[in-house]
């Protein structure tokens, strides 16, 4: 990115709050990307015709592309706070000030090069384009403040959101100037919220061990 200042922060190995990504999809939601990919397939003529109307294939592949829309702005939702929580670590702290490092830093330092903990936790849940997915998700939530209602997005922009997300999140990158950070200037975990509850119930029954016995 021009915007970045520098290669990285020296002498930093820093905590961050804890990613925590909720829930952001249901079964009706994913319900629908299937019948969404295939009516897309025939539309291509790469599959054969399914007794369905080339209006209703193509209804079928926004409702889908919706669905995408949707999950990936409560994900953006989730990126978005915790990005917040990180500026407000280095606002509450003066070293961390001096450097300059913005919200754009941490954004940069979770899309491009997060710390390989991160990345293993991610590839265990199966996440292997998680740059693509997290670039799209903060894309989206840089312009939309509220989840849009369908009816409110054109066609176009639903048949192809992935690229306007993708340019969206380079256009919010390049509105400020950041120093970039490097994976060991940083370190932080991430959880599914139902885990990190876990984690937390776990840590006060070790704290309060009475509790636990009544």
């Amino acid at each position: 990115m021009g915007t970045e200042r520098s290669a990285g922060v020296p002498g930093l190995n820093r905590s961050l709050p804890p990613l925590i990504l909720h829930p952001f999809s249901d079964a009706s939601s994913l319900a629908m990307l299937a019948p969404s990919a295939r009516a897309s397939l025939v539309l291509q003529g790469l599959l054969q015709e399914e007794g369905l109307s080339e209006p209703e294939l193509r209804q079928r592949v926004l409702e889908g592309r919706y669905c995408e829309v949707r999950m990936l702005f409560y994900l953006g939702k989730d990126l978005s706070r915790w990005l917040d929580q990180c500026t407000e670590v280095v606002e509450r702290d003066e070293e961390l000030r001096q450097f300059g490092i913005q919200r754009g830093s941490f954004a940069n330092l979770l899309v491009e090069d997060p710390p390989a903990t991160v990345q293993e936790k991610l590839r265990s849940w199966g996440v292997l384009d998680f740059k693509t997915i997290f670039r799209r998700a903060l894309g989206l939530h840089a312009v939309f403040a509220t989840l849009p209602e369908r009816d409110s997005l054109s066609e176009d922009f639903l048949t192809s959101y992935h690229r306007f997300a993708d340019c969206l999140f380079g256009c919010h990158l390049e509105s400020a100037q950041f120093p970039r950070l490097r994976p060991t200037d940083f370190h932080f975990e991430i959880y599914a919220s139902g885990e990190y509850v876990k984690r937390l119930e776990k840590e006060w029954e070790d704290q309060h061990p009475s509790k636990k016995e009544d």
